[in-house]
């Protein structure tokens, strides 16, 4: 079963309805932040690619980096492997993020069925590619697919939002944050965009450090 998928912007106020009657500190957080976004973005290739030149970069250059590879329709596999490595560096990419741009193009994932598959077996088909790592799999499926119960335990700005939220005594490893959130199921989704608002909010009132 692939449970729920997120969809409208209604589903997020579903989500968060549940949280605050499961868990009170999310009201805490919906207070501060408001509704958080639906956050739904195009899946496929691209989605990927973007990931993988994004990671370990501001957004100011992963989004300079990521017109480059457009222009150079760099987002299209086909394209992607007939493209050097220097042609893939000369558009930003490091030497290992070029050879995980052309793992990728040959990997010919079936992206049509990662919608389907159980949530296990979507992360491995995607992990198994070179360069694309637990983190990238569970953003993919909460935001190209819509998994509304997929929450990515090993981001730090939710174990900080979740060590600020719950008055931890530091940020929880990624093992104890996931088996935290493993009581906010069916809407782990949810209470992951809802964490995010609320590492904004209390970073820009706080001056929280990464």
């Amino acid at each position: 079963m692939t449970g729920r998928i997120i969809e409208t912007q209604a589903d997020i106020v579903e989500g968060c309805d549940w949280l605050t009657r499961a868990e009170p500190r999310f009201g805490r957080a919906l207070a501060l932040t408001g509704t958080p976004p639906l956050r739904r973005r195009q899946g496929g290739f691209a989605a990927l690619l973007h990931s993988i030149c994004a990671q370990q970069l501001s957004v100011a250059a992963a989004d300079s980096v990521w017109a480059k590879l457009c222009a150079a329709r760099a987002d299209d596999p086909a394209v992607v492997v007939t493209l050097s490595e220097d042609k893939l560096r000369e558009c930003g990419l490091s030497r290992p993020k070029a050879r995980y741009a052309h793992a990728l193009a040959e990997a010919e994932i079936d992206y049509g069925a990662l919608a389907s598959m159980p949530e296990e077996e979507a992360i491995a088909a995607l992990t198994a590619v070179k360069g694309i790592g637990v983190w990238t799999a569970e953003i993919y499926l909460m935001f190209s697919i819509g998994r509304a119960d997929v929450f990515a335990a090993g981001d730090l700005a939710l174990r900080e939002a979740a060590r600020i939220l719950f008055d931890l005594p530091g940020r929880p490893a990624e093992k104890a944050l996931r088996a935290r959130a493993a009581h906010w199921s069916p809407w782990r989704g949810v209470a992951a965009r809802l964490l995010w608002a609320y590492y904004r909010a209390a970073k820009n009132r706080q001056g929280i450090s990464e």
